[in-house]
């Protein structure tokens, strides 16, 4: 319980992370106009348009935003946290079998004009679910039980989205894995993930052999790192070799198996994007017609952009989902490089911002719920802004607050207002 004087609104809510999201909220309806401008739509709030529908979610985003902040009660969203998540979760299993099928995917819910995503809230609920275990008293990453329970929270909607096949989404939640390192997982286990990430891809590139190899060298100068630098026949030093040859032996498997993964797990879609982004195969008329159109688009753009509804690229249709997926491509081609990174300076202000005031709070539950709002948005902008510049596969992922879409635009707002009154609620009193 907090007691003192109420502060009051000016000096207990960040202002900044309000004003960058209004920002970014006005930069995305007017990239949207612009993707589906011509000279036969001159009215951007015609209702039929998708800049006109865009417009009613945004003032309907702000009148969620605004319940959030000023009506409901910061504590409930900790309350919630639980039964949210189990419902969500019930969701997200029955959108496959009840689910409208989108572009391969059974992951939207339709009703009448309205379409929402469960995997868009469940970002939400396993991040309040997610703070809510990790800021119990005692808790620890290095326990067992505490561990395997914070992996199945994540792990759950993470696996049922894969089988939804979105594959965008889901990949949002590696993101997470940030937020444990902030909570105490070991620094190793990110640089283990890494390595079976670089290992995968040398063998797609090169061959297994070459990856083994790649691997002993790796192996035999860690050997002489650990036997030049702990006693001899020490605990540590035991340990350590066990868990040497332990890794050997789990990336010789993974070497040796990445073959059977790429052509036996993942569907033909999702290998012939992975192909074309390694530069295995080239599908310019295919699977990379859109990053080559989008590639073009942004190029086209030049330093300062062809200026604000003067795109070719976009308004002549040629890049595909450009006012939803490859939104960033409108935004390089009419305002140049230099609009591209004002929009990336925007965001990182935003995460930074987040980071900075959930570091300054008092309670964990704002602290732990704050890295895993900075960690969604920032996976969103890495995995969507690398789509459109060709150095990640295209899946299918928006961009947080400028890509059009009513579920996606809600899904963001409700994520960062929460915690925008959950840091104001700390701040209320002395």
């Amino acid at each position: 319980m907090y007691e003192g004087t109420d502060r009051g609104i000016k000096s207990t809510i960040d202002w900044m992370l309000i004003a960058i999201y209004l920002l970014l909220v006005l930069i995305g309806w007017l990239n949207v106009y612009a993707s589906i401008h011509s000279p036969e739509i001159g009215n951007p709030l015609d209702f039929g348009l998708r800049s006109g529908k865009q417009f009613v979610w945004i003032l309907t985003a702000f009148a969620l935003a605004f319940v959030i902040l000023f009506i409901v009660n910061p504590r409930l969203w900790e309350v919630l946290a639980s039964p949210g998540y189990l419902l969500v979760l019930v969701l997200l299993v029955a959108v496959i079998f009840l689910g409208s099928e989108h572009k391969g995917s059974h992951s939207w819910f339709s009703v009448g004009p309205i379409s929402f995503q469960p995997a868009e809230i469940s970002k939400i609920t396993t991040s309040l679910l997610l703070a809510g275990i990790m800021s119990r008293q005692n808790f620890s990453l290095a326990r067992w039980k505490d561990f395997w329970i914070t992996a199945l929270v994540l792990g759950l909607p993470m696996l049922v989205i894969l089988a939804e096949n979105e594959t965008g989404s889901a990949l949002v939640y590696v993101g997470m894995i940030f937020v444990l390192y902030r909570e105490g997982l070991p620094g190793m286990i990110l640089v283990l993930i890494g390595l079976c990430v670089v290992f995968f891809i040398l063998t797609l590139k090169t061959s297994p052999m070459v990856s083994l190899i790649v691997l002993g060298v790796m192996g035999l100068l860690y050997l002489w790192f650990l036997l030049r630098n702990t006693r001899p026949l020490s605990r540590e030093r035991r340990s350590s070799l066990w868990l040497l040859a332990l890794a050997v032996v789990v990336y010789a498997g993974l070497v040796f198996s990445t073959d059977f993964a790429f052509n036996h797990i993942l569907q033909d879609h999702q290998r012939l994007r992975i192909e074309v982004l390694l530069g295995l195969k080239d599908d310019p008329m295919g699977v990379g017609y859109n990053v080559r159109q989008s590639m073009i688009a942004i190029g086209s753009g030049g330093f300062f952009g062809k200026g604000f509804l003067n795109g070719t690229q976009n308004t002549g249709g040629f890049v595909p989902e450009q006012s939803t997926d490859f939104i960033f491509c409108t935004v390089g081609e009419e305002w140049g490089f230099f609009g591209c990174m004002v929009v990336i300076v925007l965001y990182g202000i935003l995460i930074s911002r987040i980071l900075a005031d959930a570091e300054r709070s008092r309670e964990s539950f704002t602290r732990i719920y704050g890295y895993c709002v900075a960690a969604c948005l920032f996976m969103h902008l890495f995995i969507n802004i690398g789509m459109t510049i060709g150095i990640m596969p295209v899946i299918g992922i928006p961009l947080p607050f400028l890509s059009y879409g009513g579920s996606s635009l809600w899904a963001f707002t409700v994520l960062l207002f929460i915690f925008i009154a959950l840091n104001r609620q700390e701040k209320k009193y002395f």
